[in-house]
């Protein structure tokens, strides 16, 4: 996937976005809601490849076809919300076209059992970086301006929930079945997956001034707002949540290996 072009100029032809109500952009502006948008498109094609891998994985494990199932369907909803970001960048003037970046397979694990190393990659995409998700496209939604950018960001917020949820519930159902033992293991390796999850998040969210009001509306972030209310989630549901499921969060958290 590397190093290949995404073109989605056809896909976004396909489903027009008319920003009839957006608001007078600068130059600035508008080339920073369109590099915003063009990352998010790629963000999400990527995302559509680990849930792809991810199915793989769950077969392995011996996870039940519902399981698998729903992350066939969370496939395809990466690829649809690639090609509404795509939308959203051709509204603004812009391209959707961006060369992929280079990524790694998804970690197989193979220092541990098919169940334990799934479960390691779940927490990571689902109940971290799909949970960080949900708290940032909310904040972006309640900031936008124009009614088609809102609802495009509202249809990929419904998605991501449940991509979130996912990783939650099948938590649920196996954290009777993995024992102390492999809790344990899941616990140490979190501190991996936070160490990861913060790199990803401070390169992806960079500190900076605060956009213009105008650029705010159609996607542009905050970058320090986005970093903290990061920092908030982690703290305030991840944490938590994994800790009331027997997961030594806490302490993986405060000794979290930076990646």
């Amino acid at each position: 996937m590397s190093g290949q072009l995404l073109d989605l100029m056809g896909e976004a032809a396909k489903r027009p976005l008319y920003l009839v109500d957006a608001p007078t952009l600068t130059e600035r502006d508008r080339r920073s809601a369109i590099a915003t948008w063009q990352g998010r498109m790629v963000n999400e094609w990527v995302s559509a490849r680990i849930f792809k891998d991810l199915q793989l994985q769950a077969a392995d494990a011996g996870l039940s076809s519902a399981w698998r199932d729903k992350l066939a369907r969370f496939e395809a909803d990466e690829y649809r919300h690639g090609t509404q970001c795509a939308a959203a960048v051709v509204a603004l003037g812009g391209e959707a076209r961006q060369t992929l970046p280079d990524l790694p397979p998804v970690p197989t694990h193979g220092d541990t059992c098919a169940l334990e190393g799934l479960m390691r990659n779940v927490l990571s995409v689902s109940c971290l970086s799909e949970t960080v998700a949900v708290a940032l496209i909310n904040s972006e939604r309640l900031e936008s301006g124009p009614r088609e950018l809102e609802r495009t960001l509202r249809l990929i917020l419904a998605d991501e929930v449940g991509h979130a949820r996912f990783g939650w519930r099948l938590l649920d159902e196996l954290a009777p079945k993995l024992g102390p033992v492999r809790k344990k293991r899941l616990s140490a390796w979190l501190r991996l997956a936070f160490g990861h999850l913060e790199a990803h998040e401070l390169r992806e969210l960079p500190a900076g001034p605060a956009p213009s009001q105008q650029a705010a509306e159609v996607g542009v972030c905050d970058g320090n707002e986005a970093r903290s209310l990061f920092y908030e989630t982690v703290s305030t549901v991840i944490v938590p949540g994994l800790e009331r499921r027997g997961l030594a969060a806490q302490a993986a958290w405060q000794s979290r290996v930076a990646a």
